[in-house]
C-alpha cells in the first residue's frame, strides 16, 4: 500500500497534483528519490521553480515544519535550489528535442516542405 504525497508534512493537494504531473504518485517514491531528485523531476516536468516549495519539501521529508528552515541551513538549501534550477534549464525540453529532430529530418529530406 502506498501513501499519498500529501501525507508528507507541509505538502498538500497542490503539491500532490504537481508531483503527479511529474510522474510521482506516492510519498514512498519521494522518500526513495530524496528531495533534490524529486524537486528536479518537478522542474523537468514544467513546474515553475519556487525556493519556498523546495525547502518545504526538504523540511517535510525530515518531519520538520516548513518554517523551521533558517540561517546557514537556508543559505545552503538556496545554493542547492539554484543548482537544481540550472540543471533543469540545461536539460532539453521535448519541444526543443522535436524542433531539432524536425530540422535534421528536413535537412535529409524526410519531411515534406510546407507550402
Amino acid at each position: 500500500m502506498t501513501s499519498p504525497v500529501s501525507s508528507i508534512p507541509n505538502l498538500g493537494p497542490a503539491s500532490e497534483a504537481a508531483f503527479a504531473r511529474a510522474g510521482i504518485h506516492s510519498a514512498e517514491e519521494i522518500h526513495a528519490m530524496g528531495a533534490d531528485a524529486a524537486y528536479l523531476r518537478l522542474l523537468q516536468s514544467g513546474s515553475q521553480p519556487h525556493f519556498i516549495g523546495y525547502y518545504v519539501l526538504v523540511m517535510g521529508l525530515q518531519g520538520r515544519p516548513w518554517n523551521d528552515c533558517r540561517g546557514e541551513e537556508k543559505k545552503a538549501l538556496r545554493v542547492t535550489f539554484d543548482a537544481l534550477k540550472a540543471q533543469a534549464a540545461t536539460r532539453p525540453t521535448k519541444e526543443k528535442d522535436r524542433s531539432r529532430l524536425e530540422a535534421v529530418f528536413n535537412e535529409i529530406g524526410l519531411l515534406s516542405k510546407k507550402a
